[in-house]
Formats: structure tokens, sequence, C-alpha cells
């Protein structure tokens, strides 16, 4: 057994954000969870504040499964301070003093992935990885799929055979666990069109260095201390896996979904 291990991470909820370019007024999603918001995720499970060091973390290797890409939300509200003065400005004083707006309400945008699922292969050192499995089981904040108000709607860790950390690489676990679609959803998907016996998912993966295919992102997670913020390049590369869908080679008939009963979850 060699000194590195895997863990792999259902990322699924009514909403997700996964911020790259979200400024000011606009909060934009990535189409894929970010490297820099799985860091933060585990920084979280494990209890450290943000002004934390997050070396380790960083050296992680990531790579991400588009299960369910989703629907893009487009959230348009307004923000006001509930003591009803001027909100501050982006622009500061010579001192440092950040200026007041003479503004007393902002428009904003913000942007979800609504029912979008991912599966997320983490790995690194054995310990490392062993720590932050029992840190997903036992949080110590509470944790979210980008942004605050984006709960996940299941337990993260997903387990293989019964074990929560895995030997195989990466590309092997993307590779090989099965579609986290529920089956209901599965169903919504047939009804649209029907499936064969695989699904083609498309894959974000942390670039070797010797890669010439290797697409940069601002997603290199810094620090997250809110005075000293900062992301640096990460190089990924872009693919696809063939997973079974579980579905006959013809595909189901139109119109066949299962009927939808919330009180099944209550059992009974």
């Amino acid at each position: 057994m060699n000194g590195y291990a895997t863990i792999a991470l259902r990322l699924a909820g009514p909403l997700q954000s996964w911020g790259i370019r979200s400024q000011f007024n606009r909060r934009d999603t990535g189409l894929a969870p970010t490297k820099s918001g799985i860091v933060g995720l585990l920084a979280a499970a494990q209890g450290r504040r943000r002004v934390d060091p997050i070396d380790d973390l960083v050296e992680l290797r990531l790579g991400v499964r588009v299960d369910d890409p989703g629907a893009l939300l487009r959230d348009y509200h307004t923000v006001s301070d509930y003591r009803e003065v001027p909100l501050l400005s982006a622009a500061v004083y010579p001192s440092g003093i950040q200026k007041s707006a003479t503004k007393r309400t902002h428009l904003t945008e913000r942007f979800y992935l609504q029912d979008a699922v991912f599966v997320a292969a983490v790995r690194g050192r054995r310990d490392v990885i062993g720590g932050l499995a029992d840190a997903l089981l036992h949080p110590a904040f509470p944790l979210a799929l980008g942004r605050r108000s984006c709960p996940p709607a299941q337990p993260l860790l997903i387990r293989d055979g019964g074990r929560e950390v895995l030997d195989e690489d990466i590309d092997v676990v993307l590779s090989a666990l099965p579609w986290q679609l529920s089956p209901f959803r599965r169903d919504q998907v047939v009804a649209r069109r029907p499936l064969g016996t695989v699904v083609r998912l498309a894959t974000v993966f942390d670039a070797a260095a010797d890669d010439g295919r290797a697409e940069l992102l601002e997603d290199l997670p810094i620090s997250f201390d809110p005075l000293t913020r900062r992301l640096g390049i990460r190089r990924v590369t872009r693919g696809w896996v063939e997973i079974p869908t579980g579905c006959p080679s013809t595909g189901a008939a139109r119109g066949s979904s299962t009927p939808h009963d919330p009180f099944a979850l209550l059992g009974g």
C-alpha cells in the first residue's frame, strides 16, 4: 500500500455557486466546482479559520466529473443596510478607510447552478486524506457548495465498496464510480431523450507540469484571509469519461418516468 490515497465527494444540492471572476455587485459561477471552493470546503470541515495556512490542502490533486450540469439561475435583487445608512463604496481614503457611497441601495446579480451534481476526487498523502475523510464525516463548521447559502443535499463522502479512503488514483476513481443522479432525476433525463448503456461525462483535472494542453485558470487559493485574499494560476486539463447509465441498450420510452413521491423519503 503506497503513501497516497483518494477520497470522492458527491457535490449535489438545490443550488451551488463556484465563483472565479466574482467581484462587487456581480457574482458569477463557474460551470464546475473550483479548486479554491473545494479547498475552502475541506478547510471548513477541519475547523480552520480564514487566516490559517492552507498549503497542505493546496498541494492536493483534484479531479471533477460533471454528472449533471444543472441549470444556470440568475438571482437579481437589491442590497441595503438595515440601519438605513449609505452603503460603503469600493473606494478608500489614503489612510485605507473605506469611503461611504451616496447610495442606500445597490442592485446585485448572483448566479447559481441549480440541481447540479458533481463528483470531486481529491488525492494526497494518506495521512492527510484520512484526516479529511474523518473531518467530512464530523465537520467542525457547516459545509457549503461554494457559498454559505448553498448547503449540500446529502452527505458529501462517497463510499465505494464500503471504503471511504480509496487507493486508486483520481482518474481511475472518476472512471469507476457509478453515475450519481438519483433514480427520479435519471428518469427525467430519459424522458427527454432515451439513453444508451453509457453516458459521456465531462471532467476537469489538475494538469501535470509538462502538459502542453493545459488551460490556465485563476483558481489556486493562496490565502483566504479577508485582508490578504489571493488566488494564483492553476493548470487544468479537460476530458471525458464514459459511465454506465443503468438503462437498457434501447433506452427507456418517453413518459415512463417514476411518479415523484416526496413522502417516500420518510419511509413507512
